[in-house]
């Protein structure tokens, strides 16, 4: 897959293209059909296929006190959008000069020009362009200037007997109210969090059971707090079954300014200092509460690591 970052640049000079717009957060369900529907538009006529995006949301330029919470961050995107197949993906800079950008100035200057576009396949809801001026009309009689097609999305619905599709916000609602098991079904995969693992106050190492201390950027979203059973993997490809406490630890501290998640690796017995961690959610074990003492919290981390086993089968 090609990654273009500046819309000046052609990656298929002389080649017409598929192309699908959007901010494609999550790369879930709904999203992996709609690029399979531009890869299948894209070899019935014999052009590449491309996804339009952006390097960061556009509602946190747009909107930032509404922006919502990430479900990938950007290099998970790009891997996730590497693995459908999609032959580019075009990264744009959103700043405020983008979100000014005419509607008509963005289908020039990079549906036209960097992409020579054959057919577009967007939603009917589908708003571009300053102020959100841009609309699947516009771009139907822009096409018809400059020789594209727009093509509608089929829209996948959910399969939980909610009467709606597939969506980033309905994930966002599942991992709010700890249901990683639905969020997962929405994905197509678990739920990860990335992040770099730091010095904690080893309260796990004292007490028997070492946790990985994973710091999460604040942009990214995030399960309840809980604890689940997950797998963690490490930058070599090594992955281990873990109990995962997503929390703010309420029976050492009485006010913690903010969740923190912490993974303990069911057979590992070494260093994580610094590595960068995928932290994938399997399944919801229970509750975060406050124990009465060290020895009642030391047996309910013995049960949750069983638990956990038991989840994955491990």
């Amino acid at each position: 897959m090609q990654v273009i970052s500046d819309a000046s640049i052609e990656p298929f000079p002389g080649e017409r293209t598929v192309i699908t717009i959007g901010a494609y957060d999550g790369l879930h369900h709904g999203h992996q059909e709609v690029i399979a529907q531009v890869r299948r538009l894209a070899a019935e006529r014999r052009a590449k296929s491309a996804v339009v995006t952006f390097d960061r949301h556009p509602a946190t330029v747009v909107r930032p006190e509404s922006a919502p919470k990430l479900l990938t961050d950007h290099e998970q995107r790009l891997e996730l959008l590497e693995a459908t197949g999609i032959d580019a993906a075009v990264v744009l800079p959103f700043d405020q000069s983008q979100a000014q950008e005419p509607p008509l100035t963005f289908i020039e200057r990079v549906l036209v020009k960097c992409l020579h576009a054959e057919c577009v396949v967007v939603g009917d809801d589908f708003h571009f362009g300053r102020n959100r001026e841009g609309n699947v009309t516009l771009l139907e009689e822009i096409g018809q200037t400059y020789g594209f097609e727009v093509e509608p999305i089929v829209l996948v619905p959910r399969t939980d007997g909610v009467d709606e599709p597939v969506s980033s916000t309905a994930i966002r609602r599942a991992l709010a109210g700890g249901n990683v098991t639905l969020a997962a079904e929405l994905l197509g995969r678990p739920f990860e969090a990335r992040g770099v693992v730091v010095q904690g106050d080893q309260r796990g190492r004292l007490l028997g059971f070492p946790t990985a201390n994973v710091e999460v950027p604040t942009r990214v979203c995030l399960p309840a707090d809980g604890v689940y059973a997950g797998w963690y993997e490490r930058p070599n490809g090594e992955r281990y079954p873990c109990a995962i406490n997503l929390g703010r630890r309420p029976t050492f501290y009485e006010h913690a300014d903010h969740s923190l998640l912490e993974a303990h690796l069911i057979g590992f017995d070494g260093e994580l200092y610094g590595e960068r961690a995928h932290v994938q959610f399997v399944g919801f074990l229970r509750s975060e509460r406050k124990f009465d003492g060290i020895d009642a919290l030391v047996e309910q981390l013995k049960h949750d690591v069983e638990h956990a086993r038991k989840v994955l089968a491990f």
